[in-house]
């Protein structure tokens, strides 16, 4: 509004300049017989003109600079210094902060979305609210528009100044809400008039801090109040605020914290003083204390560059808790039973006991008059810091904690946003059942997702070094629960949703690992125009639109992709556009290291297996000259169409976004996907977590393709799937080579090896991708 009012502004200014000019400005002059006088007269008063209709329009900014930066404040106790700070600037109070106080709607609408999934497991609970600091009443308003406010039990607006207070009473009058009592009370000892007739222990579901911890003197006795007063099992504590962090001292406190909580130390520097002025803490305690004394589920690290972008940045977190007693027990049996991981549980497995005679000296007081058993019991110390994130969010327990390591930061995203392995193939093989547990490679999860629907095993256990990877198929899992089938197909099969944020945190979110969260809010984005063209994989479908472009043939790219026959198909490849994938050009580029890493995501080890085994042109030719003339592209075969189109179609797309595949991972609560276990780890630490026999089932696709010959990790890993294996289970695998080198490293192992498969020519395809040169299974026989 205040734009528009500016806009307004400047017009009526010229036109008021204009008229002055042609006529006022003549009848002065005739008056006063001077030009020059009636040109000062004219300027004087349109200056004066602007300078009113200015200051009316800015009226709420210089409030705002004279009460925060200018006036004295004259006070010493905290509830006077609120009342003398707020008193002259309440009624514009809201009208200021909008583009200071970042993250409010943020934290109000995931806290929204926590609270409908909370509520879905005890929807008779009473749902009361409690919003400490919440002076003018706008998160109230503003929450209306994610959870209605007539659905809480009661709220309860907590400020300690008055001023504000009064402007929140006027609110809510005018809105009609009678479910809500501002109180006003110092928080650290705030109580709700309920309290007087019962225990509050465990009382409030929602508590929400905006801006107002930072406000807080006594913060240490506040969170205590609020962890006794919190639900444990249906409570969640929103906070939102400005902060400032330094290196965090351990990995288990830096996962909690989340991805860029670390601050600069000029920054650090800067903003503690500057808050400072206007008794605003942004020490490190606060948030320290918080994150140690509740439960982290979501945390987001942002900077405000409302001032001036890219240079004055104000560091603010969002962050969503539950209580450190509520039941956590599906979580740890989840990650360490069944999946072998420990990380994010500081519980010490046998605890160092301090003993009275190692710290006080025995005193020589003769012998007892009395004879009598005294017991030395010792002194138990079991204070522990809280679980990660991953054991408190409210979702199923399919990502396991991991720290965050050195190898992780080198992937700066996923590199694979589709699967390029055939899972109809591999299931013709896989002979899978409800009672098999399969250790697989996440990728983009397709695959994976294939599995669950076709057979629903036991458990899944999708294994990458890569989070990103993680992130992507835990938002796809997230998704299937959380969305209707259009939305979810217009995400991941048209890889376009321009309300893709909207849905992460009214919907989604609640199902995600904090981690996960976090990226996909730092990159949400990545769903506004085309999914399929990001990540590194993306690189290589635009450069090939490029080359289409260039080459004259991208409406023949659409026809192929739309062929009603296998014989058109294979005229317009053959015509059209082998002349243009197999020319050197593109050959040549195919061929460079660099390339074919970051584009293709194909390592050295596995290039020089092609090379090995024959040229680049060779290789291609025989992975691409087959496919048209044995496979419809418009009718199943949907790996190419997405390459080609950047985009899948309902009639060609991996089983997940068939309707029916999409309905069969959502039914029954979402049973299928309860198998999914999502390791951010290499296979070998994975699978030394496993215990003997507990998989009958590996499919590692090209993975040892990676490793150089004669790799020792590799004899390492085989090994560990000998004892993991169940008997009679088996690894599939594919490679680039026609005869991998790790073959004998199997079969030495004890292993019983099969070529499923081997590309012979350019004549007959291995699969629906073919891009592989061979099929292996390696069964373990005792």
């Amino acid at each position: 509004m205040a734009t528009i009012y500016l806009a307004f502004l400047l017009i009526g200014s010229t036109l008021i300049v204009y008229i002055e000019q042609r006529y006022v400005r003549e009848a002065i002059a005739y008056w006063t017989g001077s030009s020059t006088v009636a040109a000062l007269l004219l300027l004087g008063c349109s200056l004066t003109v602007f300078v009113l209709a200015l200051g009316s329009a800015l009226r709420p900014q210089l409030k705002f600079i004279w009460h925060c930066f200018i006036r004295p404040l004259h006070a010493s106790d905290q509830r006077t210094r609120l009342d003398n700070f707020y008193k002259g600037q309440a009624d514009v109070y809201d009208a200021t902060r909008s583009g200071l106080l970042r993250g409010r709607n943020t934290m109000l609408n995931l806290s929204a979305s926590h609270i409908r999934t909370m509520r879905a497991k005890n929807p008779a609970q009473k749902l009361i609210w409690v919003d400490i600091g919440g002076g003018t009443g706008h998160n109230v308003e503003l929450m209306d528009r994610h959870f209605p406010v007539s659905s809480f039990d009661a709220i309860y607006l907590i400020d300690l100044c008055e001023p504000l207070l009064q402007v929140a009473r006027e609110r809510f009058a005018k809105r009609g809400w009678t479910n809500i009592t501002v109180l006003c009370q110092d928080a650290t000892e705030f109580a709700l008039p309920e309290w007087a007739r019962s225990d509050p222990k465990g009382s409030v579901s929602f508590v929400t801090l905006s801006y107002s911890l930072s406000m807080i003197p006594n913060f240490y006795a506040l969170l205590d109040r609020i962890d006794y007063v919190l639900s444990p099992e249906n409570g969640l504590l929103s906070v939102v605020d400005f902060y400032t962090s330094g290196k965090q001292p351990s990995l288990h406190e830096k996962a909690i914290g989340g991805t860029s909580k670390e601050c600069g130390w000029l920054s650090r520097w800067f903003w503690q003083i500057w808050f400072d002025f206007d008794h605003v803490s942004l020490s490190p305690h606060r948030r320290d204390y918080l994150e140690y004394k509740f439960g982290t589920v979501k945390t987001y690290n942002g900077r405000n560059r409302f001032v001036i972008p890219f240079i004055v940045r104000i560091p603010y977190y969002i962050w969503l808790g539950r209580s450190r007693s509520c039941d956590v027990s599906r979580f740890c049996h989840a990650f360490e039973v069944e999946g072998g991981n420990m990380l994010g549980n500081c519980s010490p497995a046998s605890f160092t006991t301090i003993k009275d005679s190692e710290t006080i000296p025995p005193l020589e007081i003769g012998e007892p008059a009395l004879n009598t058993q005294v017991s030395h019991a010792d002194a138990l110390i079991t204070v522990t810091p809280p679980l990660s994130s991953f054991h408190y969010h409210l979702g199923k327990p399919w990502r396991l904690p991991y720290y965050e390591q050195a190898i992780h930061q080198e992937f700066r995203t996923f590199i694979y946003s589709f699967t390029w392995e055939d899972p109809e193939v591999d299931m013709k093989y896989l002979n899978l059942g409800p009672e098999d547990s399969m250790l697989v490679i996440t990728s983009a999860g397709d695959n994976a997702l294939h599995y669950a629907i076709a057979a629903q095993p036991k458990r899944i256990h999708c294994v990458d070094m890569n989070p990103c990877q993680g992130h992507l198929l835990e938002l796809k899992l997230a998704a299937v629960q959380a969305l209707e089938y259009q939305d979810f197909f217009s995400m991941f099969g048209d890889g376009h949703h321009p309300k893709f944020r909207a849905l992460l945190d009214s919907k989604i979110a609640p199902l995600l690992s904090s981690i996960a969260y976090q990226f996909w809010h730092i990159n949400d984005n990545a769903f506004f125009k085309a999914f399929y063209l990001k990540g590194y994989s993306g690189w290589a479908l635009r450069l090939a639109r490029v080359i289409f472009s260039i080459a004259g043939v991208s409406k023949d790219v659409e026809a192929l992709c739309n062929a009603g026959s296998i014989a058109q198909q294979e005229h317009i490849w053959r015509e059209k556009l082998k002349p243009v994938l197999l020319n050197p050009v593109v050959i040549a580029l195919l061929k460079s290291p660099i390339f074919c890493w970051n584009a293709l995501g194909v390592p050295l080890n596995q290039r020089r297996m092609v090379l090995d085994e024959g040229s680049m042109y060779e290789f291609v030719r025989d992975t691409l000259n087959p496919l048209p003339s044995t496979y419809s592209f418009k009718d199943g075969a949907y790996f190419y169409p997405l390459t080609l189109l950047g985009h899948y179609t309902p009639s060609s797309c991996p089983e997940y976004l068939t309707r029916s595949g999409f309905q069969a991972l959502k039914a029954d609560n979402g049973k299928a996907t309860d198998a999914f276990r999502l390791h951010t780890d290499s296979i070998y630490n994975v699978l030394l977590g496993l215990t003997s026999w507990s998989l009958t089932r590996a499919v590692i696709m090209d993975h040892l393709d990676w490793f150089s010959p004669g790799s020792k990790d590799v004899d390492d890993e085989v090994d560990q799937f000998y004892r993991v294996l169940s008997p009679g289970g088996f690894v599939l695998w594919r490679s680039a080579a026609r005869k991998p080198w790790y073959c004998d490293v199997f079969e030495r192992k004890g292993f019983t090896v099969t070529a499923l498969g081997v590309r012979k020519g350019p004549e007959v395809p291995l699969d629906r991708v073919n891009m592989y040169a061979s099929f292996w299974r390696a069964v373990k026989t005792t």
